[in-house]
């Protein structure tokens, strides 16, 4: 290998971790370069050479912070003049690391999943020397937790008493738990009631369910306190009915299919029975004449004989074109039935493989997830830029609780075609959970990216949203990231949630990407 050919890998390095093109980390680059490629440089050897004129407790604390560039040498020495008192700065940073140890053991063991799981991965991070990077990346980790952090779940206590979200264990023990007990069993209760009313819906007979049964169900699922509502009263009793007329309706088609068997099997018979009936008669006769017959008319007996064995052959024959024909039917009967298992299984892969979001009629999330691979590997293979805009309706919980669920889902269902409206023929754009929008647009820039989130944005705040003659007012928040800024496509979608939440937190109706 080349020094030009790690010059080239030098730069391009620089370019994915997102650095600038300065001597220091271009200096960097090229001996990380250089060492991968076992290549022996002279100027990534200054470290080597200064560290062997230290002194043992030097080289010591050198290998302890692990340095590596000439930059983290210098800022090292510089520390390590600047210290009047070397031995009380390093008692104070061992102080000051064994405080930070004992405070995250105390987060593990409070009541948040989140920051116990945080704190826990932070502890094993500084148990095994922790780089500067890897702590200021936690750093920011911690920063992300404390902005996101929402304490407003405790407020739903209030109703069962007095709520203090500086003391956990002083809101629990003014709670009134009888009632809170109360409350969970009877959502525990609705919860089961739910389950089996949704069995319910489900034809017993009938392969496939219907949409308006599926919506339905979907709904009770999530909302099991639906059941309260007299509203929903005509709508199970409708979901039922026609869970009966699904089942009544795949009946009729199955006894259909067997009576056509059926007349095919009746003709067999009755062709059968026309054709005993004169091998009958003709035996009867035989018969007659055999009993007229003596030992001696030996001539006679024989011509009997043969009318005999001619009538068995005549029965036999028909006999074997019965079975014959009964078990040609019983193929037909047994390939319509697999027939039938066939197309079940087949309409239960399409239901499984459907690309489209029921309310929206917009890409599902499990569609956005392949197309998201396809255009990775565009751009791993040809180098074809794409941006990522994600999408979120603000307050939209407070559209549902003012409005009703079905207000809320005619809001998605417009802002949808709004935002297919906006997109080009060649934008992938879909539901990617809940209030959430994801827009993936093709061999596009940032600045692109921005100006189509924002063309969506000021069409929503412009548009009227009318449900039952009230006027909802929605406002759309965005975050936007291109491919080329990041190192990986699951960076990349990272980043424009954050941006995204970063929109929500300055005020929402905004939005924000890299500056």
């Amino acid at each position: 290998m080349t020094i030009q050919t790690i010059i080239s890998k030098a730069v391009k390095r620089l370019k994915l971790e997102g650095k600038l093109l300065t001597p220091d980390f271009y200096a960097e680059a090229f001996c990380k370069e250089a060492q991968k490629a076992n290549m022996q440089v002279e100027d990534c050897q200054h470290i080597d050479k200064f560290n062997a004129m230290l002194n043992k407790d030097l080289q010591k604390e050198l290998k302890k912070y692990n340095i590596k560039t000439m930059h983290e040498f210098v800022r090292l020495l510089i520390s390590k003049l600047n210290r009047t008192n070397p031995t009380q700065c390093s008692n104070l940073l061992e102080s000051q690391t064994l405080l930070t140890k004992r405070i995250l053991q105390v987060i593990t063991v409070l009541h948040n999943k989140e920051a116990s799981e945080l704190a826990q991965k932070t502890l094993e991070l500084i148990e095994h020397g922790a780089q500067p990077e890897q702590l200021d990346q936690f750093r920011q980790r911690w920063v992300n937790f404390l902005t996101t952090y929402d304490d407003a779940f405790l407020q739903k206590l209030k109703e069962y008493g007095d709520v203090d979200t500086r003391d956990l264990q002083k809101t629990i023990e003014n709670l009134h738990l009888e009632c809170v007990t109360a409350q969970e069993n009877q959502s525990v209760n609705l919860q089961k009631i739910s389950k089996l009313l949704i069995a319910s819906f489900v034809p017993s007979i009938a392969s496939s369910v219907n949409d308006t049964i599926a919506t339905l169900s979907e709904k009770i699922q999530k909302n099991p306190e639906l059941l309260e509502h007299e509203s929903v009263e005509n709508e199970i009793r409708s979901a039922i009915s026609l869970r009966i007329a699904l089942d009544k309706a795949t009946v009729k088609e199955m006894v259909e299919s067997i009576d056509g068997v059926l007349d095919k099997l009746s003709l067999r018979l009755i062709d059968m029975i026309e054709s005993s009936d004169n091998s009958n008669a003709e035996i009867q006769k035989i018969k007659l004449e055999l009993e007229s017959y003596t030992e001696e008319s030996t001539v006679n007996f024989a011509l009997a004989h043969k009318k005999l064995f001619t009538i068995a052959v005549a029965l036999e024959k028909n006999t074997h074109l019965l079975s014959k024909d009964l078990q040609g039917h019983s193929e037909e009967v047994k390939a319509l039935s697999k027939k039938v298992r066939t197309l079940e299984k087949e309409l239960e892969e399409a239901k499984q493989e459907s690309k489209e979001d029921f309310l929206t009629k917009l890409y599902n999330k499990r569609a956005l997830d392949e197309f998201l691979t396809m255009k990775e590997a565009e751009y791993k293979r040809y180098g074809h830029n794409f941006v990522i805009v994600m999408f979120d309706i603000d307050f939209f919980k407070k559209v549902n609780d003012t409005y009703g669920h079905e207000a809320g889902d005619a809001v998605l269902a417009a802002f949808a075609k709004i935002l297919k409206k906006e997109s080009r023929t060649v934008d992938i754009v879909g539901r990617f959970g809940g209030e959430e929008f994801l827009a993936l647009l093709s061999e596009t820039d940032l600045e692109g990216g921005v100006v189509f989130a924002q063309k969506v944005r000021q069409h929503v705040e412009k548009t009227r949203f009318v449900y039952k003659g009230k006027r909802i007012k929605v406002t759309v928040s965005a975050g936007v990231a291109q491919r080329n800024d990041h190192i990986s496509l699951d960076a990349t979608i990272n980043s424009a949630d954050e941006y995204l939440y970063k929109a929500k937190k300055e005020g929402r109706n905004r939005v924000e990407y890299k500056k």
